[in-house]
């Protein structure tokens, strides 16, 4: 998987996509909205189960109370926790349908350095060309296709 600059290309297709408000950045900071270039990893996948069937066998749901840490000065920073959770985060439980599938990679985690960034997710995006926080977000099928061939591992590199 190449982010390029016209679109996400996977498996001889291009699908179009948004980046973060940032832009590509070597130098990903937590809260810069940057996309981080690199060669990153898909490290799991997450689902509503309440709102689709699973994408893989290797899937995990996102169940109410599921939540990521985007606390810097947290032992759990850029990590899956669950509620109640105190410090600064993030909800995967979503009222609307930007995380209803979800391809985590594996930028700063699972040993993550506070302040590099936050996890960078494979997300649904809000409508075309509307910019993320750092993640790539693409059309709802398009994202449902890639994630059905995806495994643990399948690269996903991201040039400036």
């Amino acid at each position: 998987m190449v982010l390029t600059p016209t679109g996400l290309r996977y498996r001889g297709h291009l699908y179009p996509c948004s980046i973060g408000k940032g832009g590509i950045s070597a130098a990903k900071r937590e809260g810069d909205g940057a996309t981080p270039t690199g060669v990153h990893r898909i490290a799991m996948t997450l689902y509503r189960p309440d709102r689709m069937a699973p994408p893989a066998p290797w899937a995990r749901p996102i169940v109410t109370g599921d939540l990521w840490s985007d606390d810097v000065t947290d032992s759990a920073y850029n990590n899956w926790v669950r509620a109640p959770y105190a410090p600064s985060h993030e909800a995967l439980r979503r009222a609307d349908p930007l995380y209803d599938l979800v391809l985590v990679t594996d930028w700063n985690w699972p040993d993550a350095a506070p302040g590099r960034g936050s996890c960078i997710f494979i997300h649904q995006w809000r409508r075309p060309g509307y910019p993320t926080e750092g993640c790539i977000a693409l059309r709802r099928d398009h994202l449902r296709m890639i994630a059905t061939t995806v495994m643990p591992g399948t690269r996903v590199i991201v040039r400036q």
